[in-house]
């Protein structure tokens, strides 16, 4: 997995960029290692929005692109949330692909009461 994380109105400093690296372990088992993904944290200005840190990602796959957007009033507690929540996103893509492809796969299974028994 390719991981490039940005900030906005933010330093990404060594620690925060290594806590993105360790949360997003979960994600990099279960995408290809060519698999591109952009992490954008940022803080919000207005004093209005309680929840200013936000943690935004893009996760380029074959064939689709997953976006996803946590805020919360701490840092890490985005990022955490950001991370389980592309894995679900992940997870529901490959069960629908593994799902279709069984539906194809699979001879239809024809009902006992309906088969005629062989006549001797």
């Amino acid at each position: 997995m390719q991981l490039h994380v940005k900030g906005k109105n933010l330093e990404v400093n060594d620690s925060i960029r290594s806590y993105v690296e360790q949360k997003l372990q979960k994600l990099d088992r279960r995408v290809h290692e060519l698999t591109e993904v952009e992490i954008e944290l940022a803080v919000e200005k207005n004093p209005s929005i309680a929840e200013s840190q936000v943690a935004e990602a893009t996760v380029h796959l074959k064939g689709h692109t997953l976006r996803a957007r946590e805020a919360a009033h701490d840092m890490k507690a985005a990022i955490d949330e950001l991370a389980d929540k592309l894995v679900r996103q992940v997870k529901d893509i490959h069960d629908k692909r593994v799902h279709v492809r069984k539906q194809v796969d699979e001879p239809p299974v024809p009902d006992p009461a309906q088969v005629e028994p062989p006549e001797a």
